[in-house]
């Protein structure tokens, strides 16, 4: 269980902060895109990196459509404004103890 927490974590981190170019950073923020209307491309390309993520480390396909649409969802508010990155990664964490919680449950 610890071990699998370890990889969305790490996984996470890897989507977050190393796969996530300065190009997708700004691009998916409808806000400060430099090509209007090619944000939603970008957000779900971003998001769709961090599915695959807890795709490979949970095995459940339906676990990587979920992290790709609550990540989604959870970066759009943090664009919004609705909150800060403080917030932002909380949630993301949460979310992975719930894909943790899930997989332990043989979801």
């Amino acid at each position: 269980m610890s071990e699998l927490l370890f990889k969305l974590l790490v996984g996470h981190a890897f989507a977050d902060f190393v796969f996530q170019t300065d190009f997708m950073a700004i691009n998916k923020n409808r806000h400060a895109a430099v090509l209007a209307g090619f944000w939603p491309y970008v957000l779900s390309a971003h998001a769709l990196v961090h599915g695959g993520f807890v795709f490979l480390a949970t095995g459940s396909v339906w676990l990587g459509v979920a992290e790709t649409v609550v990540h989604w969802a959870i970066d759009f508010g943090k664009c919004e404004k609705w909150y800060g990155i403080h917030s932002d990664q909380g949630l993301h964490i949460v979310f992975k103890f719930i894909w943790l919680w899930i997989a332990s449950c043989g979801g």
